[in-house]
């Protein structure tokens, strides 16, 4: 058993901050018991392109969608509009795959890198970030690489 196995909740990542390498760390279950999900119960997820560092877009997760994510390596989010595990792809096809999962240093953002099958914005573009700011101006950086229409099939 490790040192942080023991900390409340509250304290595990504060404590995380020291740790060295080499010490046991906590192990999963313990460490899901200390994300600070908001109120609704929901983190932000971060998802980027593993090969290239893209970053594809963010959606929530609870905290079942962050264990079948985990167990599976299939990526599952957290609908808020529909109130229900989404899991990425079902309707489009366009999945997401788990290579890698990481907490930020407070567990309150999870980052995950994927490996994205076709687009993963629901515009068919391949990031959700496509709307470019300045100063002065807005500008779209990128065209869909599918249709939406042929994505989803006019549901």
């Amino acid at each position: 058993m490790s040192r942080f196995s023991q900390l409340p909740s509250n304290e595990l990542f504060k404590a995380l901050e020291s740790a060295a390498s080499k010490d046991t760390l906590p192990d999963t279950m313990t460490l899901l018991d200390a994300v600070r999900f908001n109120a609704e119960g929901l983190l932000p997820a971060i998802a980027q392109q593993h090969d290239t560092k893209e970053v594809l877009m963010m959606a929530w997760m609870n905290r079942e969608a962050l264990e079948e994510t985990l167990a599976t390596h299939r990526v599952c989010y957290y609908s808020r509009s529909r109130k229900k595990l989404w899991r990425k792809g079902e309707s489009s096809g366009q999945q997401q795959h788990l290579k890698s999962a990481a907490l930020d240093c407070d567990g309150d953002t999870l980052l995950l890198e994927v490996e994205q099958t076709g687009p993963a914005c629901h515009t068919g573009r391949r990031s959700c970030f496509y709307l470019s700011l300045n100063d002065k101006q807005a500008h779209i950086n990128s065209e869909p690489l599918i249709d939406p229409a042929e994505l989803y099939g006019n549901q």
